[in-house]
């Protein structure tokens, strides 16, 4: 049987890693593999400092698709895959790779997760996130100035040079291919839904859809 290959998509900041967890903790870890598409940004180890600071990594071409996609297809047809690792605070690809084997459930997450034809046939559920704006630009300040050694300046320098305006171009025309969207980041019954839908194909297997997840409600 297949993997049952989920798509979750949305704007930088919106939650996508949120539903990810959530759908993880519903259905077991042991049975999800996640595909991260942030590992999967060019090397641009030949660049200086200051010309990768120029990059406009918000645009489809800053991804490497043709691995991104042999990879999604070796791991739909159960071979594991060397997964690339990306260091956001250099921007560079590292050497090291990690190992990520077949799983019942793949869940492609990233900004662009619907972006490609190819990917998007092969999933048997689309997911869209769609949250404000400025409630997308507070979560990138905390994880940039916290986790990547960024500047309050650079970060906001950034947002409104590419990433609001690549949103706008690239990712948001992506939600018309979804199948559910999910407002302000995630809601119970968003996930009951997505929960539905797994279940109906893997029918017999425990859901664990429980009260004490956290949620943020409309």
């Amino acid at each position: 049987m297949k993997p049952f290959i989920i798509g979750v998509a949305g704007g930088s900041g919106s939650g996508k890693s949120k539903v990810t967890e959530q759908i993880i903790h519903a259905v077991g870890a042991e049975k999800v593999t996640v595909f991260i598409q942030d590992n999967f940004y060019l090397d641009r180890s030949h660049l200086t400092p200051e010309e990768r600071s120029r990059v406009n990594f918000d645009h489809p071409s800053a991804f490497d698709w043709t691995l991104m996609t042999k990879l999604l297809d070796d791991l739909a047809n159960g071979v594991p895959v060397e997964m690339p690792q990306y260091d956001f605070t250099t921007h560079t690809r590292l050497a090291a790779t990690k190992t990520v084997t077949p799983a019942k459930i793949i869940i492609l997450e990233g900004i662009f997760g619907l972006y490609n034809e190819e990917m998007c046939k092969q999933m048997a559920l689309r997911i869209f996130i769609d949250t404000a704006g400025d409630i997308c630009l507070m979560r990138r300040l905390k994880r940039d100035i916290s986790e990547r050694n960024r500047t309050l300046d650079s970060v906001i320098e950034q947002y409104s040079q590419f990433v609001r305006p690549m949103h706008k171009k690239f990712v948001e025309p992506t939600k018309q291919k979804a199948h559910i969207i999910i407002p302000n980041g995630s809601n119970k019954a968003a996930l009951e839904m997505i929960i539905s839908r797994i279940q109906s194909v893997f029918n017999g297997d425990k859901i664990n859809l429980d009260d004490g997840m956290f949620f943020d409600e409309d």
